[in-house]
């Protein structure tokens, strides 16, 4: 079937309408009629070329909502009617130890997990995303939204929402714990939501106090400057864990020193140049330095119900299919409190 979509037709050009071909639905599929698509900074990062050549053109989005519209003969998770949704990838070989071990998205045979969009399928077709009025995912792959959620407020959550949650999930935020959130955008309000939901005391750090208020009524226990030098001295040696949501390049070192004991740093935010560590500041009070990227199938599930179980959305502005160009800008300005979900409706 043919669907209404918008397309980066090359780097760093306007996205524009255009139509695409999705394929017939397999014994496997579901097609879902989508509702909304949120704007990440991945889909920014891609379609201006910033991480590498790209099969254009190309239609971005990886967090989806939807109903079921269709689906396949061997299909008994979904039915038609159900909302659904769809992350940051759509297919994985599901048989490897990460597979097995529901970390599809680390999935170890060649071609790895296979991205939403811009990514070479299985079958060899390049992948297409969530700008368009319809998608055909294998039924693994499809989440179930729960209904009592706002559909608009739940899209950014399946990648924001996960990106976030795997992190304090595996390393233990809850009572008792100190965790810091670097960055109060779409990444960091889902993160201090889902912190102080966990029972951890939250702490903010951001460049300036400009959203402190936002802060503190998403659940922060207290907001700090990163600007302020004085920060980094009274908070030394302070948290368990800090969850860099920041995609630039920041001073490592400086905020490795807020880490008390075992305390360990991770990094969800993707910079497109290096960043560098001195040693030193691992050693002193045994700290870690890692990574996080979004979450298995199973995760993805569970932070989704535990957002609906605590009333956690993203703070969203709803806007038009033609309205794209112009929120790509106002990302790269920081101007969303906190992101952009488009209304699928409006590709006609």
């Amino acid at each position: 079937m043919r669907v209404n979509a918008y397309a980066a037709p090359s780097a760093g050009e306007p996205l524009a309408p255009t139509t695409i071909e999705r394929r017939e639905v397999g014994a496997n599929d579901v097609l879902i009629a989508i509702e909304y698509a949120g704007i990440c900074h991945s889909d920014i990062h891609t379609v201006n070329g910033d991480w590498g050549p790209q099969p254009f053109p190309v239609v971005p989005g990886h967090e989806i909502v939807g109903r079921v519209t269709e689906v396949g003969s061997s299909v008994t998770r979904h039915k038609i009617g159900d909302r659904v949704g769809v992350g940051c990838f759509v297919n994985s070989c599901r048989e490897c130890d990460n597979c097995r071990n529901g970390d599809e998205q680390h999935c170890s045979t060649p071609g790895g997990g296979v991205g939403t969009y811009a990514a070479k399928d299985r079958d060899g077709s390049f992948t297409q995303g969530g700008y368009s009025t319809h998608v055909v995912v294998d039924a693994h792959f499809a989440l179930k939204v729960p209904e009592g959620m706002d559909a608009a407020a739940a899209t950014p959550l399946l990648c924001a929402g996960i990106t976030t949650y795997a992190p304090l999930k595996k390393w233990g935020a809850g009572p008792g714990k100190k965790v810091a959130i670097v960055g109060l955008g779409g990444l960091g309000h889902m993160g201090v939501q889902i912190a102080h939901a966990m029972g951890a005391e939250v702490t903010v750090l951001s460049q300036s106090l400009k959203k402190q208020e936002d802060g503190l009524r998403l659940g922060a226990d207290h907001y700090y400057a990163t600007s302020d030098p004085a920060t980094f001295e009274q908070l030394a040696s302070s948290f368990d864990l800090i969850v860099n949501t920041v995609s630039a390049k920041i001073d490592l070192d400086a905020y490795l020193g807020l880490l008390a004991v075992d305390g360990t740093m991770v990094n969800v935010g993707a910079p497109a140049e290096p960043l560098s560590v001195n040693v030193f500041s691992l050693i002193t009070n045994r700290r870690n330095f890692a990574g996080s990227m979004i979450g298995g199938i199973a995760l993805t599930q569970e932070m989704l119900d535990f957002c609906a179980e605590h009333g956690i959305g993203s703070e969203i502005e709803v806007i038009s299919a033609d309205q794209i160009n112009e929120a790509y800008a106002r990302v790269l300005a920081s101007d969303v409190r906190y992101r952009f979900v488009i209304d699928t409706a409006t590709l006609g």
